[in-house]
């Protein structure tokens, strides 16, 4: 006994038709298995955002010398993968919102593959800046489509540890570029080192041929066939689907179709507390220091003593420590929840800093290397394990649906925004005040971003999508809020 489908409700990747006679236990167990595959493949796109904005660090030493450029055009090589993550993440959105997440991350993937190729090419300096631009727009591209995608797919009960299957591909990706930069580095060309990314592309371009549309977009565009298909082939049994279907028609049909364009319903007073609880997550996930961290600790470890060669393996480290770390806090954030996580770890990378800062000043910038890569990976811990797990995941969640591209683009847009401003300022910061002083700075955002965490951020732990608009709409939103506040 099967049940079968019109033309009309067919769906990519979901089967025409689908066995209803297996029992209860099988058919839940399927559908775990198909929510695994499709988070594992959309994934792929995190793989390349750390790869491909980390290899750069392996590879510039050798594009400088075979350009012969100076410090200025590396700076800019290395930066413009950013710029264009900030217009990706910026055109992502209408483009997902218009033609489906599915559609997006498959252009995401195409642009993934010209990208490095373009760049491994590259015959001047000028074309690798634009090549690495148009890289970006897939690097923003993918953290705004990606974790929505994945969260619109996921139960609400398993939504933080399959979203967070992102983060760990993202730490997959830094330490793999970690890894050729140490070790390949000299024994092949800078070019295979950027274009060897065209693979994971490919492999994502194919991955997301096989999977579904995420069954909210179909909702939001009155698709209701093809999303009931969808919900079918996700969850254990018909009745859950239903059932979820029904709440996201409900919540759906409460919010007028057609009307203002989604940017400009970002300023209704009812979204405005989503909208500052999440861009207070993506700001942060950037100022707190990791970012810093992971492109510049070779030339902190070799200020503070280091031989270049150890700090290109200190470096290998700090992305074991951040993969790690991604791979734990992933697997707790379903138990804990997210806001509890932030909050815990949060003053240990406040601590781990702040020590570091204070000792390097207070011993007039000598400070033992052993101390230092200790302080640094402590930091790394806890930073890593904590607000760096739930950066994506809370803007993939927070923000209603009918807004939740453009929402979903601003979130990218802030924390690529933050990125780069960090990025741009790190060196120039320590020449300023010291790494002591740099150091002490960026424990103090950790403290303000606990604050802002504690204050604005409600826990979303086990909730459904249509809960936590729901919550947004009656005015339960923020946390210690009750309905007779709202």
């Amino acid at each position: 006994m099967t049940t079968t489908t019109t033309d009309d409700d067919h769906v990519a990747g979901v089967p025409t038709a689908i066995p209803d006679d297996t029992g209860a236990a099988e058919t839940a167990q399927r559908a775990k298995r198909h929510v695994t595959r499709v988070a594992f493949v959309a994934a792929l796109g995190g793989l390349l955002y750390g790869y491909d904005t980390g290899v750069i660090s392996g590879t510039l030493i050798e594009i400088g010398k075979e350009f012969s450029i100076n410090s200025g055009v590396q700076e800019l090589i290395t930066a413009s993968i950013l710029v264009g993550a900030i217009l990706g993440a910026f055109l992502t959105g209408p483009v997902s919102a218009r033609i489906g997440r599915r559609r997006a991350i498959l252009i995401i993937a195409g642009v993934f593959a010209l990208g490095v190729l373009f760049a491994a090419l590259s015959p001047s300096p000028l074309f690798l800046i634009l090549s690495r631009l148009f890289l970006g727009l897939a690097v923003g591209g993918s953290t705004q489509t990606i974790p929505t995608y994945i969260a619109e797919i996921a139960p609400g009960p398993r939504r933080g540890s399959l979203v967070t299957v992102f983060n760990c591909a993202i730490g997959v990706g830094i330490l793999a570029a970690a890894l050729v930069g140490v070790t390949l580095n000299g024994a092949v060309s800078w070019r295979f080192m950027i274009g060897v990314a065209v693979v994971p592309a490919i492999v994502l371009l194919l991955g997301m041929l096989r999977l579904p549309e995420s069954p909210r977009w179909f909702v939001a565009q009155d698709r209701i066939g093809p999303a009931r298909r969808v919900l079918r082939w996700l969850r254990p049994d018909d009745r859950t689907a239903e059932d979820e279907l029904d709440e996201i028609r409900e919540l759906d049909d409460a919010e007028p179709h057609g009307g203002a364009g989604q940017w400009a319903q970002l300023r209704k007073p009812w979204v405005r507390p989503a909208l500052i609880a999440g861009l207070i997550v993506a700001a942060f996930t950037q100022l707190t220091g990791l970012e810093m961290m992971i492109y510049y600790t070779p030339t902190i470890l070799t200020t503070a003593g280091f031989p270049h060669v150890y700090s290109l393996w200190a470096n290998v480290g700090v992305g074991v420590v951040y993969l790690v770390m991604t791979f734990v806090g992933s697997r707790m954030v379903d138990r804990i929840g997210r806001r509890r996580l932030t909050l815990v770890m949060l003053p240990g990378a406040a601590v781990s800093i702040g020590l570091f800062g204070a000792l390097f000043a207070a011993n007039g910038g000598k400070l033992s290397p052993v101390v230092t890569i200790v302080l640094i990976l402590a930091f790394m811990f806890f930073q890593a394990g904590g607000i760096q797990v739930v950066g994506w995941l809370v803007g993939s969640e927070m923000y209603p649906l009918r807004i939740r591209a453009a929402a979903t683009s601003l979130h990218a847009m802030v924390l690529w925004g933050a990125d780069l401003l960090v990025t741009s300022t790190a060196l120039s910061l320590t020449g300023w005040i010291g790494l002591g002083g740099t150091m002490l700075l960026y424990a103090a955002l950790n403290i303000v971003a606990w604050i802002l965490v504690f204050r604005r951020v409600p826990e979303t732990k086990g909730k459904s999508l249509e809960q936590i608009e729901k919550s947004l709409r009656n005015g339960t939103f923020l946390p210690h809020r009750t309905r007779s506040e709202g």
